[in-house]
């Protein structure tokens, strides 16, 4: 047990401080990768429930591509293939610089293209929840397509993808754990690390897989009270 303690404990003797720094790093690339993911998930839902043929059809292609790849391919392609091009394009402009892509930001724009495609869906879904008197009410109030989407549909559309969002946040912050296979010290990276170095592999695994349950725990109380307030002008029956 002391021996234990002393490996987790922080400073020179102990590994608290790099596994501390790789939590961290997990949870703020699952934030960073969050708003980019929300957002180009809803523009695809836009798109989707469009009436433009070319827009659905994009739309369509783009969740078919990124629900149909494997996770970690698509962090392979964002990640190699970025480096590719960009040094592809100096070659072209007489440039032989060597470029290496932030793993971080590989990680985030990966991360926030797969969540994208399913939120995607989340968010499609509550839009065929809404009913078209939702619409018509606003035009009749004199709102603008804008104004009516802005105070009356998004809100109602909010709160009936939330579940299913919701559910997405809890994936995408396991699937963080990808992005150490392209070298980011991220909380399953360090822990192995630690584990090669101590010889202790199901001490430092056994704490990776507990902070991964608290943060699932923490996002399960956090949601849980979202969806509540997100229900507070509900008539109860």
């Amino acid at each position: 047990m002391d021996e234990a303690l002393t490996l987790l404990s922080f400073g020179g003797q102990g590994w608290g401080d790099e596994i501390a720094r790789g939590l961290l790093i997990t949870v703020s690339l699952a934030l960073a990768s969050l708003p980019f993911g929300l957002l180009l998930g809803f523009l695809v839902a836009l798109a989707k429930n469009s009436q433009e043929p070319s827009l659905k059809l994009s739309a369509n292609i783009y969740t078919t591509i990124f629900r149909g790849l494997p996770e970690l391919l698509t962090l392979f392609l964002v990640y190699y293939g970025v480096q590719t091009a960009i040094r592809e394009g100096l070659k072209l402009l007489g440039n032989d610089t060597y470029v290496e892509v932030n793993s971080f930001v590989a990680g985030m724009v990966a991360l926030s293209l797969v969540f994208s495609s399913y939120a995607s869906e989340a968010f499609l879904s509550a839009f065929r929840g809404i009913p078209l008197g939702q619409y018509e009410g606003g035009f009749a109030l004199g709102l603008t397509r804008k104004k009516t989407m802005a105070f009356i549909i998004f809100p109602q559309l909010i709160r009936l993808a939330l579940p299913a969002l919701g559910n997405l946040w809890l994936i995408l912050l396991k699937e963080t754990a990808l992005v150490s296979v392209i070298g980011l010290d991220d909380l399953l990276r360090m822990s192995g690390v630690a584990a090669g170095n101590t010889k202790e592999p199901f001490l430092f695994f056994g704490i990776a897989c507990l902070l991964y349950l608290i943060l699932a725990m923490i996002s399960s109380a956090g949601l849980t009270r979202i969806e509540h307030w997100s229900k507070r002008g509900e008539l109860l029956k």
